[in-house]
């Protein structure tokens, strides 16, 4: 009876729509509730230029990376990344985290992880770093200087039973 076919063809539709029954298995306020955001990525490492037509004379200091591609005389200290670019010209002590030379460094350089000279790049003064790196074609005089990274001490676990049990046997 209820899939009887008309011999003269199907039914016509009507425009309504059939009445749709749904359930909810979550409450209201579940539903209502957006899904949280993705986090946001890091941001990119913030970096700072010197450029080629810039000559500074002073102290700088930054935590910022940072290329120098004109002149500075004086000091530089950054606790990340200091690129002197092939344009570079440094008249100054140098004191980073990692420093990498293409242009011309005059001045003693103190690198607590990494210097590397490029094959263009020189380096008149004395170095102090945990390592080096002077490619082919790149020109240095002056005193190195290797160091070694403080060891991290890492603390061994004392067994907190025996102790316990030593005490309790001296009280006896």
């Amino acid at each position: 009876m209820w899939n009887k076919r008309n011999d003269e063809g199907p039914a016509p539709r009507t425009s309504q729509p059939e009445p749709m029954t749904t359930t909810m298995a979550t409450p209201m306020a579940a539903v209502s509730r957006e899904a949280p955001a993705p986090a946001p990525a890091p941001p990119p490492p913030q970096m700072a230029a010197i450029g080629s037509s810039m000559f500074i004379k002073g102290d700088i200091r930054t935590h910022e990376e940072l290329l120098v591609d004109g002149e500075v005389e004086g000091s530089l200290e950054s606790h990340s990344l200091l690129t002197v670019g092939p344009n570079g010209k440094v008249r100054a002590n140098i004191k980073a985290r990692e420093v990498v030379i293409f242009g011309r460094v005059q001045g003693n350089v103190e690198v607590s992880d990494k210097l590397a000279i490029r094959e263009q790049g020189s380096l008149v003064g004395d170095i102090k770093t945990a390592g080096i790196s002077i490619d082919d074609g790149a020109y240095f005089k002056g005193s190195i200087d290797i160091i070694r990274p403080e060891p991290k001490v890492t603390a061994k676990p004392v067994k907190s039973e025996a102790r316990i049990e030593a005490s309790a046997s001296a009280a006896r």
